[in-house]
């Protein structure tokens, strides 16, 4: 392998990649305009580009001889291994999400997404977690629906 690969290079390369993937993605997305005049595209289509944009950017830095700096939080153990049971449990909490979306439909998905996500990472107050999750659910499909007309599952709240 050549002398000027290095990690950086791959994640510049990674998020430049992504970047034009949802670009791409984002063309196939057909709808009208919602009532604030942004349709489903806007928002995809902002991410994509600032991927794209930051990718490249990223990419000329470390081609130029760019490098992260080391972290300095007092609160971070950079010499502490890798918490393999917390990415278990949030990768198989988001492949469930993904995989019962459609069944239990968005708000109820949404909200298990956010509780599970919480209590994984560390949510002392359970409760209130599962309010914020309930919140947060409902919030972001009547942000997307009705704000953004996109069309969401139902799943079970819809029979």
């Amino acid at each position: 392998m050549a002398r000027w690969w290095r990690p950086e290079l791959g994640l510049a390369v990674v998020v430049l990649a992504l970047g034009v993937l949802v670009v791409i993605g984002t063309l196939d997305v057909s709808a009208a305009a919602s009532q604030l005049g942004l349709g489903p595209r806007f928002f995809p289509m902002l991410v994509g580009g600032a991927m794209v944009l930051i990718g490249l950017f990223y990419v000329v830095d470390v081609v130029r001889g760019g490098h992260g700096d080391p972290e300095e939080s007092e609160d971070v153990d950079t010499e502490a291994p890798t918490d393999w049971r917390s990415v278990g449990l949030v990768s198989g909490i988001f492949l469930a999400f993904a995989a019962l979306l459609n069944v239990l439909g968005w708000i109820v998905g949404a909200t298990l997404l956010f509780f599970g996500l919480s209590v994984a990472l560390g949510a002392e107050h359970k409760l209130r977690a599962g309010g914020i999750a309930v919140v947060m659910g409902v919030a972001t499909y009547v942000l997307f629906v009705h704000g953004l007309g996109v069309t969401l599952p139902g799943g079970v709240l819809s029979l």
